[in-house]
């Protein structure tokens, strides 16, 4: 499986154009992910778009049950919390993309990143040989 550049804009295309009048969105560098801040109040409203894209959703209680890919992406958003999820695509499918969804303590703000983790994998020299690495050293 290899992930092609064309397809993974593809997907973020689609995704973002269903919520860019809905939702600002900018880059961050520290999770190279697009962020996307906005009121809790549209919360199902924006949960309901990506659904339609992201065919899991991890909380604290079930990402133990994940596959390594799915775990190596939480990781690379620091873990779960309770109240946090991670939105995920079809890890068999060629594109493999992660939402990490972030209520703010203040209740009236969720953060949304939206991140391939091969992308920032492939700037990391991984030398060990464990199952995810494997998987994530067939994109490209």
């Amino acid at each position: 499986m290899h992930l092609k550049k064309s397809d993974l804009e593809k997907f973020y295309r689609k995704l973002l154009s269903a919520s860019w009048e809905v939702f600002s969105w900018k880059w961050d560098h520290r999770f190279e992910a697009f962020l996307t801040e906005f009121s809790a109040d549209n919360g199902d409203e924006f949960r309901a778009i990506l659904e339609r894209d992201f065919i899991n959703v991890w909380d604290s209680s079930n990402i133990r049950e994940a596959l390594d890919i799915v775990q190596m992406c939480n990781n690379n958003f620091g873990g779960l919390r309770p109240g946090q999820l991670l939105f995920t695509t079809d890890p068999s499918q060629d594109v493999f993309v992660c939402g990490a969804w972030w209520p703010w303590g203040d209740g009236e703000t969720i953060s949304l990143r939206i991140a391939s983790p091969a992308k920032k994998l492939q700037h990391e020299k991984r030398s060990d040989s464990s199952n995810g690495s494997k998987i994530y050293s067939n994109y490209d």
